[in-house]
């Protein structure tokens, strides 16, 4: 499983709090890629575990406060 920062943007809208098979089938009609399908897929899961936020499928996920940027300036 290979998580992307554009791959994972394809699930920033999707309706969490989810299971597996409703971020599945959320790929598959929002148009993701394959690749955002596979990984999730490929998540070792009973089918009755609930996903809050991409931070628990990717636990690497960057937040806003791993951006060294001041919002302030702009």
């Amino acid at each position: 499983m290979f998580w992307s920062l554009e791959l994972a943007s394809y699930l920033e809208e999707a309706p969490w709090p989810a299971t597996k098979d409703e971020l599945i089938d959320y790929s598959i009609r929002s148009g993701a890629p394959i690749e955002v399908v596979e990984n999730l897929q490929e998540l070792e899961d009973d089918g009755a575990e609930v996903y809050e936020s991409i931070e628990d499928i990717w636990p690497d996920y960057p937040s806003q406060e791993d951006f060294m940027f001041n919002e302030d300036e702009y």
